[in-house]
């Protein structure tokens, strides 16, 4: 018994750390979008592209995203706004949200 609950301790574990690596890949792609967005003003469309093709299904849904037309609606919104990720996740940027979204419900 001992050892069937330590192999799915280590199942869990283990899918836990592949849902995190392909979630890495989607926010590169987000940057790599951001990217395209500055530099020939296309990141939106490049990234609804890769998230309807095959590829990028697969990758949201493996990073336990759904990979429905609102997602794809969120990922073009945030492209478009043109922050990076690493930045849009800081708590600094966060909390420079937060303050703002606050000062304009007064």
């Amino acid at each position: 018994m001992a050892e069937f609950v330590d192999g799915t301790a280590f199942n869990h574990e283990q899918g836990t750390r592949a849902r995190k690596l392909f979630a890495a890949v989607v926010l590169a792609a987000l940057d790599d979008a951001i990217a395209d967005d500055k530099k020939y003003g296309n990141g939106p469309e490049q990234i609804a592209r890769w998230a309807r093709s095959r590829d990028g299904r697969e990758v949201l849904s493996c990073a336990g995203i759904d990979p429905c037309e609102r997602v794809v609606d969120g990922l073009m919104e945030f492209v478009s706004k043109g922050i990076r990720t690493s930045v849009a996740l800081s708590r600094e940027e966060s909390e420079r949200r937060h303050a703002q979204e606050a000062a304009e419900a007064a």
